[in-house]
């Protein structure tokens, strides 16, 4: 049931619900003055039709996002993981802007080589994940062996999210947690895992929501 099935060519698009966005900022990120992205610039190099990116504006300095598929928002085209010239910049730029935060949803196939880049580029590193990749022996021995999150931020409630587009009404089976790393705490302090309290879905759903992402 946590299984996304769908063809191997696949672009992997599932946007990101905006109150999930909402719930890493407010309720994972919180009052910590180490994590705050107010004055920031963050970086979504999957960002798809911008769902992610729209709202990380609403509380950072400077939001930069590309895709490797023009999705028509204006993000700079190419790819944030692979080999060749199509690939996104190195040394965290992306527009020529050097980014405090990478903050992504990744492919759910590609989210180790995401995470593994993302955390060379950036001092700050957070990625909406199904709670089953904390799983499976490659991710542990090539990330979390190495680098484990400082925080994993299990959401209580379940993330809809739907093949293509934002549908307000979707329900799922599939569980999410926000996972973040930041040099500011350090590597190897130990994992805090909390959870994203229930309700953060209707608190965190603006009325204006559906007429800008549905």
């Amino acid at each position: 049931m946590a299984s996304r099935s769908e063809p191997p060519a696949s672009l992997d698009y599932f946007p990101t619900p905006p109150w999930a966005t909402r719930a890493l900022v407010e309720c994972v990120l919180g009052d910590d003055p180490a994590l705050q992205l107010d004055g920031k610039v963050v970086w979504e190099p999957a960002a798809g039709e911008g769902h992610m990116a729209q709202v990380l504006a609403e509380y950072a300095g400077l939001v930069v996002h590309s895709d490797v598929h023009d999705y028509g928002i204006g993000s700079q085209i190419g790819s944030f993981v692979g080999e060749g010239p199509d690939v996104i910049g190195r040394g965290a730029r992306c527009e020529s802007v050097a980014a405090d935060w990478i903050i992504t949803n990744p492919p759910f196939n590609l989210a180790l080589d995401f995470a593994e880049r993302a955390l060379i580029d950036a001092p700050n590193v957070a990625l909406l994940v199904r709670t089953s990749w904390l799983e499976g022996g490659e991710r542990y021995t090539r990330l979390f062996s190495k680098t484990p999150p400082n925080i994993i931020a299990q959401f209580s409630e379940r993330v809809p999210m739907t093949k293509g587009r934002w549908n307000p009404d979707a329900s799922t089976a599939t569980a999410y947690a926000w996972l973040v790393w930041s040099r500011r705490i350090g590597v190897n302090e130990g994992t805090i895992f909390s959870w994203i309290p229930p309700g953060q879905r209707q608190r965190l759903t603006k009325p204006n929501d559906v007429e800008r992402f549905a």
